[in-house]
């Protein structure tokens, strides 16, 4: 442990400042202190940005690979989705306790062992673990905005300072989602799959040797001992819980024993919550979610996984749907669709940026009010305006320009509202929730997909289900996001803000 300078700074953790009488430290919160904040960091969120948008114009044809129906894509998606909720708060936890830079590392390494996987095999089953597997790269950006938050808590504009840094990571991943889409949809359409596959794995190593040598370790490592019972009791219940899922798709809503097992997962989390309330140094500390500030940021991020992530893959195959065949869809190429993402990743970037600026102009708490307002109304535009390329461009810009923001403004609000102990796992609160709710959208739209496939007897071969299964992906998902909004009209006026930043702890000198 280094030891603290006069003032609080910490040798080698301290950012460009200059040191005021008392030992205070006072930042211009400008691109260039943003880009020593950022670093390296940067690139890693590039890397995880190819990943979520390289695959996604490709998912019929990843389909059609494995001889899988396209509504079964929603395995894939569903699958990554309940690992990620497992995994994240174990290694935020482990962030926080002995050094998040470290478990970048190791998850990247885990993340690139699983992306060489999928080129090698046209199993459905291994195919299915290894993509998986991948889902290892959620825990990127908690870990990150964690990263800097911890560099910033010292000095003058912390929250400010890393509402921005974090959409700049956000433009980096959306940029690298951008690249990765429409690298993704023109390879598709001009090589074989298994080439196009290694790409991602290649990223990932180079992504490793990054982290490796140009990111710095977190000052100040917590310590402590891991609280394995608690990852056993929630690991526990989210297995039940997401396994229940899994089985009413397979099984169909009717199955009373699917719903046991639903149920069950959710019982199970009530032991959890015991114990981890009686514990010193808990993996979670439940209480966060009676934080006024804190709860309804949690809930948000599990409304907006809905949408960001459970509705992916469907509006994939919408576009890929060919309407002279099933009387709806686009019926693009690849490359086609890989530019209509590209166009929502864009709108995401700008999202993500604006989300500081229209911070300071009214408060955090409106913006991120303001974004889940438009991912709701981008979404319900779907239900009169689908039928041409331009109509769906236009509901997706306003779809990306909410995203964008909640996705950058999300962590960074956790990080401002939580303390400074528990920093990762607040950021890492809201990957978890968030996997947890596009999870069970993504079983929700699949039975749905699959529901309207069994209905009207379409073939499997061309998409993923009947018009009525994507109307209710829509409705969903706007739905939710506007649940969202309202949620986030309970939280304090100031929250999320440095004037409405926790206190600082009795060891910590407050930071502004």
């Amino acid at each position: 442990m280094r030891r603290a300078l006069p003032g609080g700074a910490v040798p080698g953790g301290a950012l460009p400042g200059g040191a005021l009488p008392g030992g205070a430290v006072t930042v211009r919160v400008s691109i260039g202190a943003l880009a020593g904040v950022v670093g390296f960091l940067a690139f890693v969120e590039f890397t995880s940005g190819v990943l979520q948008g390289y695959y996604t114009p490709m998912l019929t044809n990843i389909a059609r690979h494995l001889g899988i129906h396209d509504a079964d894509v929603n395995w894939l998606e569903g699958t990554q989705l309940m690992l990620s909720a497992l995994v994240v708060p174990a290694f935020a936890k482990f962030g926080d306790m002995i050094g998040h830079k470290r478990m970048l590392l190791i998850s990247t390494a885990i993340t690139g062992a699983a992306a060489f996987v999928l080129p090698f095999t046209d199993s459905f089953a291994v195919f299915l673990i290894g993509w998986a597997l991948m889902g290892f790269y959620v825990v990127w950006l908690p870990l990150e905005i964690a990263l800097i938050w911890l560099r910033a808590r010292r000095m003058q504009g912390r929250s400010t300072i890393t509402a921005r840094a974090a959409g700049l990571l956000v433009a980096a991943l959306e940029s690298g989602a951008i690249i990765g889409a429409l690298a993704g949809g023109a390879l598709v359409d001009a090589l074989p799959l298994s080439v196009v596959l290694l790409v991602p794995a290649v990223m990932i190593v180079i992504c490793f040797v990054v982290v490796l040598f140009g990111v710095r370790e977190s000052p100040e490592p917590t310590g402590g001992v891991f609280d394995t019972t608690g990852l056993v009791l929630i690991s526990l219940a989210l297995i039940a819980f997401t396994g229940g899922l899994s089985l009413l798709r397979l099984n169909g809503p009717a199955d009373p024993l699917s719903w046991l097992v639903v149920a069950l997962g959710v019982a199970l989390v009530v032991p959890f919550v015991l114990w981890e309330l009686r514990q010193d140094d808990p993996l979670i500390d439940v209480r966060m979610f009676r934080s006024p500030a804190l709860g309804p940021v949690f809930l948000t991020a599990g409304l907006f996984g809905v949408s960001v992530l459970g509705a992916q893959a469907p509006l994939s195959t919408f576009a890929r749907t060919d309407p002279a065949v099933y009387g709806y869809g686009l019926g693009t190429t690849g490359f086609a669709t890989s530019l209509i993402i590209g166009v929502y990743l864009v709108a995401m970037i700008t999202g993500a940026l604006l989300y500081p600026v229209a911070s300071r102009l009214a408060t955090p708490r409106i913006s991120l009010i303001v974004a889940a307002v438009l991912v709701g109304i981008g979404f319900l535009l779907f239900l009169p305006l689908h039928s041409t390329y331009l109509q769906v461009i236009v509901n997706m810009v306003v779809v990306g320009l909410g995203s964008g923001a909640l996705v950058a403004a999300l962590p960074a609000a956790a990080a401002s509202a939580a303390a400074h102990t528990q920093t990762g796992v607040a950021t890492g609160l809201t990957n978890s929730v968030k996997t947890v709710g596009g999870a069970i959208a993504s079983c929700v739209f699949g039975i749905a997909l699959l529901n309207s496939v069994a209905s009207t007897g379409a073939a499997a071969e061309g998409t993923a289900g009947s018009f009525a299964g994507y109307l209710t992906v829509w409705v969903v998902c706007g739905v939710t996001a506007l649940a969202a909004a309202a949620l986030l009209l309970v939280v304090p006026k100031t929250a999320f803000s440095d004037t409405g930043s926790p206190a600082a702890s009795p060891d910590e000198p407050a930071a502004d």
